[in-house]
């Protein structure tokens, strides 16, 4: 079954983006509650014209990403947490604290569009995190973790 997307859907598409689902999926999860709509042939056409009207605003969008990534590349972040003597952090440091320390800094970036290759960090050091500005547009900032 072939579905438009009325949000962002994490492992399955962004918004406005047709993709094709199993049926179950589609009719009891992602049409109920509103997330996608059937795509039929007029809904099909409605769906491009929309594109075709968005398109403009889409590239100004990405323009603005494009330049908070190159401003967010260069900034570094340094994240305390208190800390046993052999550098293992007492309980966790994930992308909440990176959001925080980010927002310090004067970047608002929600939580849910930072990505950490670890779930959680539990030790002392160095590490990457990928934030996701738009679909198009990442970017990797380095962060250090430091005993307070």
């Amino acid at each position: 079954m072939e579905v438009i997307l009325k949000e962002d859907i994490q492992n399955l598409g962004h918004k406005n983006d047709i993709v094709t689902v199993k049926n179950g999926y589609g009719r009891n999860y992602l049409i109920p509650n509103g997330l996608a709509v059937i795509a039929t042939v007029s809904a099909k056409k409605m769906h491009e014209e929309n594109i075709r009207q968005r398109a403009h605003k889409e590239e100004k969008i990405k323009n603005e990403a494009q330049e908070i990534a190159n401003k967010i590349e260069k900034v570094s972040l340094s994240i305390g947490a208190k800390t046993s003597s052999t550098g293992k952090i007492f309980g966790s440091v994930n992308t909440i604290q990176i959001a925080e320390a980010l927002k310090e800094k004067g970047y608002e970036i929600e939580r849910k569009n930072i990505s950490i290759p670890e779930d959680q960090i539990k030790e002392v050091g160095k590490y990457t995190a990928t934030i996701k500005l738009h679909k198009e547009v990442s970017v990797d900032i380095e962060f250090e973790i430091v005993a307070e």
